[in-house]
């Protein structure tokens, strides 16, 4: 899989980068859904986020539900604080349940 905002760092740590947004979030998960995970635990970096909406959002549950379908557990780490935010007002807080890396 070859998308600019998705960097694989090694086997089991990638990247995002740049705006999750409703702008980027389509193209973005075409890629995503179809990428054929083979590891059982994979950490995501969101460190590169310069901003995220709910779409964002959106996709991260997303991601994190095909994962499992997949038998893999994703860990989210250096979560933004708007993206925090975003799921706290959104009352979706428990999809972050055992996926945040501190």
């Amino acid at each position: 899989m070859s998308h600019p905002q998705w960097q694989v760092l090694n086997e089991e740590q990638y990247a995002l980068s740049g705006a999750l947004d409703r702008d980027s979030v389509p193209k973005l998960w075409q890629e995503l859904k179809a990428w054929p995970i083979s590891q059982s635990e994979i950490e995501v970096s969101l460190e590169q986020l310069e901003r995220v909406d709910s779409a964002g959002m959106v996709m991260l549950i997303h991601l994190i539900e095909n994962a499992k379908k997949q038998n893999c557990h994703i860990m989210l780490s250096f979560m933004p604080k708007q993206l925090k935010t975003l799921f706290q007002l959104s009352n979706v807080e428990q999809y972050l349940d055992g996926h945040l890396k501190n």
